[in-house]
């Protein structure tokens, strides 16, 4: 098999259309499927399920398009690279929004700072995307918050932060010493879109305790949840790196839980079969250097 295939196997799989990836790719649609089938007979196995005229990825197509993705991915970093070797070098960095917001800016600096001649490309996204983002190769490595499970993947703990309740400091709660989990589900609660990492364990923090999650507001911006909590428009449940300021200048109340909220590890992660280029691995450098002067980890 040719790398021709397999650039048309990551084509269809990733636009999961005949047609679309033949108008990507400028070939014939003949012309694509006929390489779709050649792959199936040559490996014996099948990738695409044909159905109601459009086709679903098999489970050893999935499998397949891991390996293709990457053999293509390393071509394309192969041929465009060579001609730039002595030019400037780019790094692609991903992160999830919260770290987007409050820790990566300060890091991008500190990087260009001692590498003048690296441009940074940042994808900001929510865990879920920046994670698909990493399997897919278009960043060389991530910022992001939350467990990461999958097999591909591999993770370092380089941060710990918490999840706070914080409130206008005019709150009817704010004024207390201490609350309950219960008690802050009677009011208006302002929580990140589903999919995001702090959606998750708020969403685990209060089904553990058999309590009803309805947030009042739902909303891929961080600073749209912290403006609405100082409006006085409900409870918002926030990274403490995030909101840390906020209370500091009194413009937000952290409420104090009579339990502990929960723990979690921010982490940088990349492709266990990535090579990652000499400024990708410096720049990792520094965020472990950052974590350790932090004493955060």
């Amino acid at each position: 098999m040719t790398l021709r295939h397999m650039n048309i196997f990551v084509a269809v799989y990733q636009n999961r259309s005949i047609t679309r990836a033949a108008r990507e790719l400028h070939l014939a649609q003949p012309s694509v499927s006929l390489a779709i089938r050649e792959l199936e007979e040559f490996y014996k196995i099948r990738l695409f399920d044909r159905i109601s005229r459009r086709i679903y990825p098999t489970e050893s197509g999935h499998r397949f398009y891991e390996y293709a993705l990457h053999i293509v991915s390393l071509f394309d970093e192969l041929e465009t690279g060579i001609p730039n070797w002595e030019a400037a070098a780019s790094l692609r960095v991903g992160s999830s929004i919260t770290l987007g917001n409050c820790l990566l800016p300060s890091l991008v600096r500190r990087f260009r700072d001692s590498h003048p001649g690296v441009r940074v490309r940042v994808s900001i996204r929510n865990t879920e995307t920046i994670e698909q983002q990493v399997l897919d190769n278009q960043v060389d490595f991530a910022l992001v918050e939350g467990s990461v499970t999958h097999p591909e993947l591999l993770a370092e703990a380089f941060f710990n932060d918490r999840l706070c309740l914080v409130a206008s400091p005019s709150h009817p709660l704010a004024a207390l010493p201490r609350i309950t989990l219960p008690m802050a589900a009677q009011y208006d609660l302002l929580l990140r879109e589903p999919g995001s990492a702090g959606r998750e364990i708020a969403e685990s923090l209060f089904y553990a305790r058999e309590l009803p999650l309805s947030p009042a507001w739902e909303s891929v911006s961080n600073q749209a949840l912290i403006r609405a909590a100082r409006e006085g428009l409900g409870i918002a449940i926030l990274p403490w790196l995030l909101v840390n300021e906020e209370i500091q200048r009194g413009r937000l109340a952290e409420l104090s839980l009579s339990e502990p909220m929960l723990q979690r590890s921010l982490f940088l992660i990349r492709h266990r079969n990535k090579y990652l280029p000499q400024p990708a691995l410096e720049f990792m450098e520094l965020i472990r250097q950052f974590s350790h002067a932090e004493g955060k980890v």
